[in-house]
């Protein structure tokens, strides 16, 4: 298991690092002209890593995108995806064309706004994700009604939805009216939807979801819809 740390199937690789469509990888195997560290490789999901591996076409480099990673301040009605059977703007369409061949560390749903990591290196994204390394995720929660005492302790022990255990890393009381009440809420593993469903499951829907921080990074004075630049220090150096 060790030795595979890190790799990922050569279609994918070549995809994330911007330097063939999975489709255009594909035909070089089938042809027999791609080559990983100097082997001809026939098979599309040999595994790789992508940081590390050389990859040449007809024995020429195959160039690679230099590391890039930025945080992303993404507004709601917007997916995550590269792009939307519906027609719906995606995390993309908010990038100009440089950084197109970015990939998201996970998911925020449509409805969720707030920090998202996009980058073209997969050891970092398969990093960040790995629920073992409990990378925090912090979120700021709006639920319709008033979260009583007894319903937050529910939440925070933890509750089985659909044969899964969601259980915040810690659950914090902002404030509460008869209307509504705002609470932050910590995450180290992020299930599908597993907040909407942590609040759904003691009688409270959620009207507002923002992450405002993901490990040592948080949104700070970033505007909804825009993005940063991140240093290898602000996302690697501090963790791995």
């Amino acid at each position: 298991m060790e030795q595979n740390r890190g790799k990922v199937p050569l279609e994918r690789a070549l995809s994330k690092l911007g330097a063939a469509s999975r489709s255009q990888t594909r035909e070089w195997v089938r042809s027999g002209r791609l080559k990983v560290n100097g082997r001809t490789v026939m098979d599309p999901q040999f595994p790789v890593t992508p940081e590390t591996d050389k990859f040449s076409i007809d024995g020429k480099p195959i160039s690679k995108d230099p590391w890039i990673a930025i945080m992303l301040n993404k507004p709601g009605s917007v997916v995550t995806t590269r792009s939307d059977e519906k027609g719906r703007r995606t995390v993309f369409d908010l990038l100009p064309p440089d950084l197109k061949n970015l990939h998201p560390v996970g998911r925020l749903d449509m409805a969720t706004t707030g920090l998202l990591i996009m980058t073209n290196d997969t050891r970092l994204s398969s990093w960040l994700t790995n629920p073992a390394n409990a990378i925090v995720r912090v979120y700021s929660v709006t639920v319709k009604g008033c979260v009583t005492p007894e319903e937050l302790a529910r939440a925070a022990a933890g509750i089985m939805d659909a044969g899964e255990l969601l259980k915040p890393s810690s659950i914090k009381l902002r404030k509460s009216s008869g209307r509504e009440t705002h609470l932050m809420v910590e995450l180290t593993e992020g299930k599908n939807r597993e907040i909407r469903r942590l609040f759904e499951a003691i009688g409270h829907e959620v009207t507002a979801l923002k992450r405002v921080a993901f490990g040592t990074l948080t949104l700070g004075d970033l505007e909804q819809g825009d993005f940063r630049r991140l240093s290898r220090s602000e996302v690697v150096d501090r963790g791995r």
